[in-house]
């Protein structure tokens, strides 16, 4: 099995060194800079449970050194996707997965679901419908990220905690091919769920990142003082619930009620989020993904979202002006 993790960040690299240290699959990472510099050097390097570990990894800064793939996983943020489009496609061949995680809204999302949206293109996480077209839905199989890791210098992943990577197929059949990927996953000592309704997982997180992110990066709050404020709780509580009206009207189950998922975000802690996180050391953040598509599938299905709305307006102007957005 030949699998290439394309982004070499904290997720990515926590994937790959976990995948190559088990040893059953030909595993390679899609790296530059200093981590590609790092990787090759020293290989890369794992810290997990107070033991670090070498991971026998081959990065690569081009695409064409690997050639064609069996399986994809495209480890990088939503805005990244549509400029790599370039190094990715020669990773692909007429049989290769493609595993997209990504936060927040995917772009194959209307793949598969069946209705009378089938097959529609989101224009804020595909401009143009260019990643559909080059990557094409029919290769996803889609993921909800749950592990908290960090990368503590080039070529050197630390992790916090959670090991969970949820699988799908967007048709939801349990499909040879997400099956023996889940299988390796497993036998690397990850938890790799095969889900029959991967689109509703993957809205129970966005329902959090969609209003805690935002308002986070607008007040410098993190979760918990988020939650103890009244204010800025009803706030997030009034853009999950427009969120939450979206989607059921799209099928989608929520199996907890919006209280039990806010208390749950504050009992994260003293946590800020990856917005936030993005804003203060003047990164590209994931506005489009986490709020300016809600705010698409809102119009799609003539749905209201005043408050995602007015959260999304003041998010987007603050960030422009601190170069974050564009």
């Amino acid at each position: 099995m030949k699998i290439t993790i394309f982004g070499a960040g904290a997720i990515g690299g926590y994937l790959a060194a976990k995948l190559a240290i088990a040893g059953r699959t030909e595993l390679s990472i899609m790296a530059r800079g200093a981590h590609l510099e790092a990787i090759e050097a020293d290989g890369l390097r794992l810290v997990e449970d107070g033991a670090e570990s070498v991971a026998p990894v081959r990065a690569a800064a081009r695409a064409e050194e690997l050639g064609v793939q069996d399986y994809v996983v495209l480890a990088l943020k939503a805005h990244s996707l549509s400029p790599a489009l370039d190094q990715i496609e020669p990773l692909l061949g007429p049989d290769t997965s493609v595993v997209t995680m990504q936060n927040g809204v995917p772009w194959w999302y209307f793949h598969g679901l069946g209705g009378p949206l089938e097959g529609t293109r989101l224009e804020t996480v595909d401009p143009g419908g260019a990643i559909w077209r080059r990557i094409g839905p029919e290769r996803v199989i889609g993921s909800v990220v749950y592990p908290a890791v960090e990368v503590d210098a080039p070529g050197l992943i630390r992790h916090v905690e959670g090991r969970r990577f949820s699988l799908g197929e967007p048709s939801g059949e349990k499909s040879e091919r997400v099956t023996l990927l889940a299988a390796e996953m497993v036998k690397a000592g990850l938890q790799a769920p095969v889900r029959e309704d991967i689109r509703s997982e993957i809205w129970i997180k966005l329902w959090g990142n969609l209003s805690f992110n935002p308002i986070s990066a607008l007040t410098g709050s993190t979760l918990a003082a988020i939650v103890a404020d009244d204010g800025t709780r009803a706030l997030a509580r009034a853009m999950m619930l427009e969120a939450q009206a979206i989607g059921e009207s799209l099928g989608v189950r929520f199996p907890i009620e919006v209280d039990r998922r806010i208390k749950g975000a504050g009992d994260v802690g003293e946590h800020k989020t990856s917005m936030l996180q993005d804003l203060e050391r003047g990164r590209p953040m994931e506005i489009d993904a986490l709020v300016s598509a809600v705010q698409e599938l809102g119009r799609l299905t003539d749905r209201p979202t005043p408050a995602i709305d007015a959260v999304s307006a003041l998010v987007k102007r603050l960030a422009v002006e601190r170069g974050c957005y564009s």
